[in-house]
């Protein structure tokens, strides 16, 4: 299992525009901070869809690579998000995933997102991505 430390270098190697931060990996789970600031934020001073579907989208890939290793070709096959209520444009966005499957080609996942300090999620997610066989 990797730690969280090794997910943040992967991404910032391998993607180095991605602002979210993992957190927390644990075995299928993991806690990815999204540090909202004001291009994230939409008319009305709320947090963006985009914002928020990223958010997701990185706790599924560190949920999964923390749990399989660095497959780096594992891609986003579908993800879905249900935006539950207004997050606060002042506090940064927490995608807290779990893995419902861990197949040899496909993982699906759920990711709750939080406005830091609130209860209540702000969006639901549920993701599948595909895992390419091993070389």
């Amino acid at each position: 299992m990797l730690s969280a430390q090794q997910l943040n270098t992967f991404l910032s190697h391998e993607f180095p525009q991605c602002p979210a931060v993992v957190e927390q990996v644990g075995e299928r789970s993991s806690t990815v901070r999204y540090k909202v600031d004001v291009s994230a934020l939409r008319p009305g001073g709320t947090v963006s869809g985009p914002t928020m579907m990223l958010l997701a989208d990185v706790a599924l890939y560190a949920a999964i690579l923390g749990t399989i290793g660095l497959v780096p070709l594992a891609v986003t096959t579908n993800l879905n998000i249900n935006f539950l209520r207004k997050p606060q444009a002042d506090k940064d966005l927490i995608g807290v995933c779990t893995l419902l499957k861990l197949g040899k080609v496909l993982a699906v996942g759920e990711v709750s997102i939080y406005s830091e300090g609130e209860d209540e999620p702000v969006a639901h997610a549920v993701g599948t991505y595909s895992i390419p066989p091993k070389q």
